[in-house]
């Protein structure tokens, strides 16, 4: 099979000759640091290329993707564009406004010492209901993140074989307690649930004018939409599910399902934690895939999960625990736990290898190595060599 024959098949629950293999996007990605010691282990001399100014995430080049053996290829809205420039918003702190008016800063003396960026100003936090329609929201529709993408993904389609995949969109939730503060957004699903609602609809037409506009440009040539919220922390989800289906279910599912009727891609959910009491809710919005898989979570044991869901989601990630594993341990035991793991995720299909979200600053490159290395050693299926 080729890459894109090999995802199709994972994702439709089919056994391909091997699980596919992705290295992340705006998500489960590889922060810059982490990156630099992947191309100091490998000799490989290369300019870095930041695609995520927030998590400070690098874009692989193709011939470290080739070097892994990673199936999919991503088309990421706005990658054609400059990205933010870092100002000092702050004493000792550097970062840029986004769209929605919210303020990112990294600490540091000058730009680009800070590992990644927080939240430092929210726009929303001190506007009352009846300001709402008045703010300055960002148009969806605006043409500017998609200059370039339909070239560039035909060109892909047509003349490679990978899979090709968005860049996280259609964040409806997490953008308002972005824009309205954390603590001060979920009081106000108890206070003033009718400021939650108003909010979740601006950001969900906001999401419906973008994918209105994204997938009329590269909708054909995808295999996989990427969207995502995270929901939960490790411990469980971060509200009750009853509060999820009065005001969060109803806009994600309206959009996921909005996406299905715009292109024949899969439908990638991102969300942290421990998801598991969600995870029926996300399947009806029209979710095809879970990711990261945080296996780590409560009551996410990757083999209840697979016996389960299996036959209902796709997992895409959960291949080693970046929390301990990947930047602690060994590179035997990054080895072994990649082999474990792969052992419950892979049979039947259903599978897409990758980490459980970012691989961090602090992961040895050693640990990077073994943990691609035994990826390609344990992917193929019964009977099947390993990759080279």
């Amino acid at each position: 099979m080729n890459s894109r024959e090999r995802l199709l098949a994972a994702v439709n629950h089919q056994e391909p000759d091997r699980v596919p293999l992705d290295m992340g996007g705006n998500q489960t990605g590889i922060h810059r640091e982490a990156y630099r010691k992947v191309l100091d282990f490998y000799g490989i001399e290369e300019e870095i290329q930041i695609m995520d100014v927030v998590q400070q995430l690098a874009a692989p080049s193709e011939k470290v993707l080739r070097l892994f053996s990673i199936d999919t290829r991503y088309v990421r809205p706005g990658m054609f564009l400059p990205l933010p420039e870092l100002k000092q918003v702050k004493p000792g702190r550097w970062g840029f406004t986004d769209g929605f008016g919210v303020t990112w800063a990294m600490p540091g003396e000058k730009p680009g010492e800070g590992l990644y960026c927080d939240i430092v100003d929210h726009p929303l936090a001190a506007i009352e209901y009846e300001d709402l329609d008045r703010y300055d929201w960002p148009d969806g529709g605006d043409a500017a993140p998609f200059k370039g993408l339909r070239d560039y993904a035909r060109r892909l389609f047509e003349e490679t074989n990978y899979a090709l995949v968005s860049g996280i969109t259609g964040v409806v939730f997490e953008i308002c307690w972005y824009m309205r503060g954390f603590e001060r957004f979920y009081m106000d699903m108890l206070e003033q649930p009718r400021y939650v609602e108003k909010l979740l609809d601006h950001t969900l037409q906001y999401w419906m004018d973008f994918h209105e506009a994204f997938l009329a440009e590269v909708g054909e040539y995808l295999q996989v939409v990427c969207v995502g919220d995270d929901l939960a922390m490790q411990s469980g989800p971060l509200f009750s599910p009853a509060l999820y289906k009065k005001f969060v279910k109803p806009r994600q599912k309206a959009l996921y399902q909005f996406i299905h009727k715009k292109t024949k891609a899969k439908v990638w959910y991102h969300s942290c934690g421990a998801v598991k009491t969600l995870l029926p809710e996300i399947i009806d919005n029209g979710a095809d895939i879970l990711n990261p898989v945080q296996i780590g979570a409560k009551d996410m044991d990757p083999e209840k999960l697979k016996k389960e869901y299996g036959d209902k989601v796709v997992f895409w990630g959960g291949g080693i625990d970046t929390q301990k594993t990947l930047p602690q341990g060994t590179p035997e035991e990054v080895r072994q736990q990649v082999c474990q793991l792969m052992d419950i995720f892979k049979p039947g299909g259903g599978y897409v290898f990758n980490t459980v979200h970012n691989i961090q600053a602090d992961v040895p490159g050693r640990n990077i190595h073994a943990l691609w290395e035994a990826a390609k050693e344990f992917a193929p299926y019964a009977n099947r060599e390993r990759i080279e």
